[in-house]
């Protein structure tokens, strides 16, 4: 059947297709009717008519860009039509039963679509397993395939081969499993003459033999004079739609190429008109071809193009000096085949409420264990990396800055050489220097300058972090305000307190410096009633701080921040491996054509989750136990509930990284969109500051996010000790998983629909 621009009369079609007016679908291996695709306001298909009689070999050619690949994923349910209706194999595309996408389906896409990690022979088996092939089925058939696509030996890479033989490969692949309809995108590209002549002649044996039906695309227009039925397509709609031999004898042409040109310069010419060019529309349009050099003009209505080009021939000139008018012939109307009746295509409840195929799942999981398996030094990174990250964080963050340095003016003591005498016992004399004496003990570096102008300078400069003056009756005035307490005079009280200007620019070095002044004036005032036999606790402020409920006496920013780091980590890891190994898989081909095989976007996802669940659960051990027994974070909870919080913080980065695969076409835009999320998630899950100190729009956004509940379900078990029964805890296991049945629904649906 041709589409309407330049269909053929109806008694020539039914000589073609030798079928009766009344069709039926078991008749036609293919019938497509009043198709029509549009993305946007681009139309891609334009009321397309195309019908493949059963055990034929139809030839589809057409210039790039003009609808082929298109057309072949509408018939093999990969996308959907706009407009019309499509029949394979006696169903519909997609519909239960009807086997497409699925086994009765041999595709060969345009892109090589194969792993380079595999051999040949693991390739046929993997393909052979996806279509319900045993091994023992497969092993016999691959002798046949290397021997007549003169391939090296089964155990060679894929990627040792030249592109030519990876093409036959993965001609192979389509042909392992014998199907009913076998589609080839440029099967013969690459390849030489003399095999291409052999590939040809089995593929006419395919339809003799077995009954195969085959439809093929291919650059070398002339070699589908071995095809029973040709289709040549241009801008979305079918030029002509017959046998080789009738189109040659139809438009006194040497080959199929000239009738291609031919037909789409009488498409240029009537492009306006919506009618239907007959037998004796290009007999009379050939008829007047020899009047045309002798000038004139054309008729402006049908004149719309002076050149036309394509991937068949060079660009040709449509008499665009040499005008002639051509007679307008009034639009005869074409009589469409009614379309196929339906008919009822068997299957069982069973398969309507199946979600797995177990040879589909068997071949997938295998495929993804062996791609595991030839990329060891990938591997052993990707395991390695969370231990080297847990490793640097818990080396790097959270502990105590060390050698912190302080300028002091003690104008009490002459410390020009840099000595500060330190007198012990019950002795009310130099009261600075042991002060400063417990002051180096916290680890910092107290460097004295004469003057406080001085000392305010190496503030300026930054070469230390804060000064101290003391006055120079310190020691007598400190002594006086202890001992007459408030009859002190005010001379007294000022000249006992310590003066302290801080850089205050770095706030967690500012508030350490100020914690241990502090606590270093209370060990000094400790150690000096300890001497002089008076009750410590006179020396302090009457506030006492019993032993923490939770936690060490002296909290770190390390057990604080550890458990979002831990989940941060095994999160994004998980997001990384699992976008990278879909992204391969689709951008080589390998997904498009898992799915035309009948592979479900579930059983897809759930292989991945099956092996990359074992390396995520071995990333989770290694950063646990580093974490807690390495470097003896605090714990106070059962481990099983850690190992298991952070495994299911695994899968939920797992399925985010396939959502980020499914959205995104490129690798490079898959890490710009998880590198965009790795900020939002660490600011906003109370990672690295609490959830409570935030703005409280954002914090009411932070508690939706993945990572926060399960954050604080962690730091509960690790820090509190609590157990699965506190909502504390229980919350961040609920949140992480609705995130993961989220993220997983998601990508199934985006699998599904995202080319429809």
């Amino acid at each position: 059947m041709m589409g309407e621009s330049i269909p053929m009369p109806a008694r020539k079609r039914q000589l073609v297709t030798q079928q009766s007016t009344v069709w039926s679908r078991r008749q036609h291996a293919v019938c497509v009717r009043r198709a029509c695709k549009r993305y946007g306001t681009t139309v891609i298909l334009d009321n397309l008519n195309m019908t493949v009689p059963k055990g034929t070999i139809y030839g589809l050619l057409g210039a790039s860009g003009c609808g082929k690949t298109t057309l072949l994923s509408c018939i093999v349910g990969r996308r959907r039509l706009n407009s019309g209706e499509i029949w394979v194999l006696g169903g519909k595309p997609g519909s239960k039963g009807s086997g497409v996408p699925g086994p009765r389906i041999g595709y060969m896409p345009q892109e090589i679509a194969l792993y380079g990690e595999f051999t040949i022979k693991e390739t046929m088996i993997y393909f052979g397993w996806v279509n319900g092939m045993t091994t023992k089925q497969v092993v016999e058939k691959i002798d046949f395939l290397i021997q007549f696509l003169k391939l090296p030996g089964p155990n060679r890479l894929v990627k040792a081969l030249s592109g030519g033989q990876q093409r036959r490969v993965s001609f192979a692949a389509a042909l392992i499993h014998d199907p009913e309809l076998l589609i080839l995108d440029e099967p013969t590209a690459g390849v030489d003459p003399v095999l291409r002549q052999n590939i040809w002649d089995h593929l006419v044996s395919l339809t003799t033999e077995n009954g195969t039906t085959i439809i093929i695309t291919t650059h070398y227009i002339d070699e589908t004079r071995q095809a029973g039925l040709i289709g040549l397509m241009r801008g979305g709609r079918f030029l002509a739609e017959e046998s080789p031999a009738f189109l040659l004898q139809k438009h006194n042409c040497d080959n199929l190429e000239d009738v291609f040109l031919k037909l789409s310069l009488l498409q240029n010419r009537f492009k306006r008109r919506r009618s239907s060019i007959l037998l004796e529309v290009t007999q009379a349009a050939a008829a007047t071809m020899p009047e045309l050099n002798d000038g004139g003009t054309v008729n402006q209505a049908f004149d719309n193009s002076s050149e036309i080009s394509g991937e068949f021939g060079d660009s040709i000139t449509s008499m665009g000096s040499r005008r002639k008018s051509i007679p307008v012939i009034p639009p005869i109307q074409e009589t469409v085949d009614p379309l196929p009746p339906d008919e009822e295509v068997p299957w069982t409840w069973k398969e309507f409420f199946s979600v797995i195929t177990p040879h589909h799942m068997k071949a997938l999981v295998w495929k993804n264990a062996l791609w595991m398996l030839r990329n060891v030094p990938i591997m052993l990174f990707i395991i390695g990396l969370p231990v080297a990250q847990i490793v640097l964080f818990c080396l790097s963050i959270g502990k105590d800055p060390v050698g912190l340095k302080l300028a002091a003016v003690n104008l009490e003591v002459n410390t020009s050489l840099g000595n500060c005498p330190v007198i012990d016992g019950c002795v009310y004399e130099n009261f600075s220097c042991r002060y400063l004496n417990h002051l180096r003990k916290r680890t910092h570096i107290v460097d004295f300058y004469d003057s406080s102008r001085e000392a305010e300078l190496a503030v300026l400069k930054g070469t230390v972090w804060g000064m101290m003056e003391f006055s120079p009756a310190f020691s007598s005035a400190l002594q006086s305000r202890i001992e007459l307490g408030r009859s002190a005079n005010d001379s007294d009280i000022l000249d006992s307190e310590i003066n302290i200007r801080l850089d205050m620019s770095n706030q967690h070095i500012a508030y350490l410096l100020i914690r241990d002044i502090n606590i270093a004036f209370e060990t000094f005032a400790e150690e000096l009633a300890s001497l002089c036999e008076v009750n410590p606790k006179a020396t302090t402020i009457p506030v006492h701080f019993e032993n923490p409920v939770f936690g060490p006496v002296t909290p770190n920013f390390t057990d604080f921040a550890a458990p979002g780091v831990m989940l941060t980590i095994i999160f994004f890891l998980a997001v990384a491996l699992t976008s990278g190994a879909m992204l391969i898989e689709r951008n080589e081909g390998m997904l498009e054509r898992g799915l035309v095989s009948g592979i479900t976007g579930v059983e897809i996802l759930l292989a991945h989750v099956i092996t990359q669940f074992v390396v995520m659960v071995g990333q989770s051990i290694m950063v646990v136990m580093f974490a807690l027994f390495v470097f003896n974070i605090t714990n106070k909870g059962e481990i099983i509930w850690i190992l298991l919080l952070v495994i299911l913080d695994g899968m939920c980065g797992m399925t985010f990284g396939f959502v980020v695969s499914c959205v995104t076409d490129s690798e490079r835009n898959a890490t710009y969109l998880a590198m965009g999320s790795f900020l939002p998630f660490v600011v906003l899950c109370g990672i690295i500051w609490p959830v409570q100190g935030m703005h409280s729009i954002l914090r009411s956004i932070s508690y939706i996010l993945p990572l926060t509940l399960s954050t604080e379900s962690l730091r509960s078990i690790l820090a509190k000790g609590w157990s699965i029964t506190r909502p504390a805890v229980y919350l961040g296991f609920i949140s992480i998983s609705l995130w993961i049945a989220v993220f997983l629904t998601a990508s199934v649906l985006l699998i599904k629909f995202k080319k429809g």
